[in-house]
């Protein structure tokens, strides 16, 4: 038999978590059109150019505790691993979470792979215990809620 040698050293992780005032004053989410005046300052000049996906956390009282661009991409599209989101999520002890991102076409409709995405995440939050309260699509003009339309149950 072979005689292997086993690292005795991994990677490791160190968590630290520290509240900030802006969580002790941040406002209360009620409605998506909330987050739709929040991120369209985040997004400000680019939300026509390119693709951003974000993720918003919140605590037990809806309160923002987290605005996280997850990726930006390109103009049809970027990437939204629910690895990265989760990851965040877990990491700043959210209890809830909204997924938003824009369209540069100025479509506020989603397409197959955004339905598909907010299904697979909303189903990744239920075994988490951190519900995917609503999925938000921006434009400069106008947003998609997938909360207000029915799309997440």
């Amino acid at each position: 038999m072979k005689n292997i040698e086993i690292p005795t050293q991994f990677n490791e992780v160190r968590v630290s978590y520290k509240s900030s005032n802006y969580t002790k004053e941040s406002k209360k989410i009620n409605a998506s059109s909330d987050i739709y005046n929040l991120l369209k300052e985040f997004f400000s000049e680019d939300i026509d150019h390119h693709e951003f996906f974000i993720l918003i956390g919140l605590n037990r009282a809806n309160k923002i505790t987290l605005v996280k661009k997850i990726s930006e991409g390109g103009i049809s599209g970027t990437v939204a691993d629910p690895k990265i989101i989760f990851q965040y999520a877990l990491l700043t002890n959210c209890s809830n979470i909204i997924l938003a991102h824009n369209h540069p076409s100025g479509s506020i409709q989603p397409s197959n792979s955004d339905i598909s995405l907010t299904k697979k995440l909303k189903e990744a939050g239920g075994l988490l215990d951190i519900q995917v309260l609503d999925h938000l699509i921006i434009t400069a003009d106008n947003y998609f809620s997938f909360a207000d339309e029915g799309l997440i149950n």
